[in-house]
């Protein structure tokens, strides 16, 4: 039995166990383990399913065992041993998946099954899952000669490394800067749940007063909130700056890693035969290419523009009618807002908040999936986890079977990368007599709790509550019993956040919303009067709020699209080039939100931004046919069936299609933002 709690054979990680020494002989071991399966595999020359298919999902789940505590933990609990003993076992880890994937060995076997005269009998799970497993072979070069072969394996170890240095930089960048106060008059105006926690935030640096830094909930308590303007545009540039040539600190400067990143994504595609880094991003893709994509967002902006301006011209002339703001400059226009909900249409988020602690919240959400999809959340108590703050809630289905798990991780605090997401710890995964659970992390950043205070939550962060819990149901809730194409695994990227916008719906559903609201000094649920007027204002400013996805996802297109390697990156000029087609808001030139754009340089989301919308358009589609209830058997039934259980089964198109039984169409999307004729 190993001492190594990485490579333990349990159902849940010990995380209390795991230290950073154990990571790279973890790795190494794991690493061993799986090229062994691998050889295994290509030795009999078989075409049979089991022995080849399923000896691969087995060697990759085990593989995926070790490394997904790793990763979790180099995200929510970094120090510098973790940090440095992540970067070495990242570094084993994406050389060895890129050798694995140009394996013609691997490759042939794969092929072979492929070719059986009756491969087109199997089920159809089993056939998408060696036709994606064919598809990742060639995507990972699998066909590549001499130089160009070895060349790709460079660049896919570079490109790892650059992308973890990026996302470090803006988490050192974010911890790096603070604003110290001792005088509380210079906080006038931010509510006093929120003065909290820059106490707390002081606290923790052992000084008195409040401190100011740039994680989120201090970021949003000073621009929505501060009185002083001075205060809310020096917050608004250090967090614009962070991690840039502009920042008061440059030592985290990400300038040269964005430069190197696109150049080498570029050399990537070009080897592969792509003409850019978006065709090759895009080849995974609902969409069909990168123009396919950009029509769809240039469509989407017409219509969204004028509305956009309008609602900044009624922005100006709010602040200077009621805030004496006569020049508005981007550090007031949340502020502005802010006061606008409050003035125009009785919406003060400070108030809502009172009605929206926690644990309340979490009680609602585990009843709202109960009344869905018939499975309950219990609470388990004595799990091992990486901080005291941290839940594990077992996932049962009607019959009281436990068939999933799930950590919430929702608090901010040092060490913990901002944003709020989900991702895999296990996968489902049916290995002869032994059933593996799936089991889901899902991490925000919501304010904690103050002394004995709960944490009080924004309708805001009910938003994103709802929408991470929709990839964790797309994970817990399915029914392949192949990792690799079950829960959001193999999914097209474009599509995968059609679960989570779903749920996001369920935010603005009144029975929903009040059944788990309930004030936190009486009990008393969210009024029906302030419901309403919560609803009436969900499209307030949303022209303003589309124009800006659109332009990140634009300009995250024509990056990878345009890249042209004897100019180089180019971002600001970009950034300028797309800000003139599509935004009303300029913000100043010293901004610099590319070099804290962790999505496409550090996340998952290279070329492939526009999928919120484009999820969206098939969110939105999908929640109208659900709320008509024009689903015979049920609407919560289905979508669970068609869409959550399907996973990667299918192409998204076709689930889509088994739910709605139509191709999707636009229309709702723009009922639900507001931009219909």
């Amino acid at each position: 039995m190993t001492s190594n709690p990485l490579l333990a054979d349990r159902d849940l990680p010990d995380f209390a166990a795991i230290q950073p020494s154990h990571v790279v002989p973890a790795m190494e071991e794991a690493i061993a383990a799986h090229r062994a399966a691998v050889a295994q595999i290509t030795a009999g020359g078989t075409d049979d399913f089991d022995t080849v298919i399923l000896t691969a999902e087995r060697a990759d789940f085990l593989l995926s065992r070790t490394w997904s505590p790793v990763g979790h933990l180099a995200s929510v609990a970094d120090t510098p041993e973790l940090r440095e003993a992540h970067a070495a076992a990242q570094a084993l880890m994406t050389a060895y998946l890129m050798e694995a994937g140009q394996n013609r060995a691997h490759h042939d076997a794969v092929a072979r099954v492929a070719a059986r005269p009756d491969f087109v009998n199997l089920p159809v799970a089993r056939k998408r899952a060696v036709d994606l497993a064919l598809r990742g072979f060639r995507l990972a070069g699998v066909a590549l000669e001499g130089e160009a072969r070895q060349r790709f394996l460079d660049i896919g170890v570079a490109l790892s490394d650059l992308s973890t240095r990026f996302g470090n930089a803006v988490l050192d960048a974010t911890e790096a800067w603070s604003e110290h106060v001792t005088d509380e008059t210079a906080l006038a105006g931010v509510p006093d749940s929120d003065k909290a926690i820059l106490a707390a935030y002081a606290r923790e640096k052992g000084l008195t007063g409040w401190l100011i830094t740039l994680r989120q909930p201090s970021v949003l308590a000073i621009l929505l909130h501060a009185k002083d303007r001075k205060l809310r545009e020096r917050v608004y540039r250090a967090y614009n700056t962070r991690a840039s040539d502009q920042a008061d600190d440059r030592s985290h400067d990400n300038s040269d890693r964005i430069d190197a990143i696109l150049a080498l994504r570029h050399e990537a595609a070009r080897i592969l035969g792509f003409a850019d880094s978006a065709a090759h991003s895009l080849e995974t893709k609902m969409a069909a290419d990168a123009d396919e994509a950009l029509a769809f967002l240039a469509d989407l902006a017409r219509r969204a523009r004028p509305v956009g301006e309008r609602e900044l011209e009624e922005a100006r002339t709010f602040a200077t009618e009621h805030l004496d703001l006569a020049d508005l400059q981007p550090w007031d226009l949340s502020y502005v807002a802010e006061a606008m909900r409050r003035t125009l249409h009785g919406v003060d988020q400070e108030a809502f908040k009172a009605y929206f602690p926690l644990p309340r919240v979490l009680a609602g959400t585990e009843a709202l999936i109960e009344r869905l999809f018939g499975v309950r959340l219990a609470k388990r108590e004595g799990v091992s986890t990486w901080h005291p703050d941290v839940l594990f809630y077992d996932v049962r289905d009607a019959s009281g079977e436990v068939v999933a798990g799930v950590y919430l991780d929702l608090y901010a605090r040092a060490g913990k990368r901002g944003g709020a997401w989900m991702d895999v710890c296990r996968s489902r995964f049916r290995d002869a007599d032994r059933f593996h659970r799936p089991i889901a992390y899902l991490t925000t950043n919501f304010a904690p709790p103050a002394g004995d205070h709960p944490s009080l939550v924004t309708h805001n962060d009910v938003v994103t509550l709802f929408h991470e819990f929709g990839h964790v149901l797309h994970h817990l809730l399915t029914e392949v019993d192949l990792p690799s194409i079950g829960g959001i695994s193999g999914v097209e990227w474009d599509a995968v956040e059609l679960p989570s916008q779903f749920m996001e719906n369920f935010a603005w559903d009144k029975d929903t919303l009040i059944g788990l609201s309930g004030r936190v000094d009486t009990g008393e649920p969210l009024p029906e009067a302030m419901f309403d007027r919560l609803l009436a204002a969900r499209q307030f400013q949303a022209g303003l709020a589309i124009l800006r996805q659109i332009e990140f996802a634009t300009f995250d297109l024509l990056l990878h699209r345009d890249y042209d390697p004897a100019k180089g990156a180019q971002v600001n000029a970009m950034l300028d080039q797309v800000r003139a087609a599509v935004a009303v808001v300029h913000p100043p030139a010293w901004n610099r939100f590319a070099h804290a754009f962790s999505h496409i340089f550090a996340g998952g989301y290279a070329a492939g931004y526009y999928s919120y919308l484009w999820a969206e358009l098939l969110s939105a589609d999908a929640f109208e046919i659900f709320a008509h209830g024009d689903i015979p058997g049920g609407g919560a039934t289905a979508f669970r069936r068609e869409i959550l259980a399907a996973g990667a089964s299918r192409p998204a198109s076709e689930n889509f299609q088994a739910f709605a039984g139509r191709a999707p169409e636009v229309d709702a999307l723009l009922r639900m933002r507001g931009l219909a004729a």
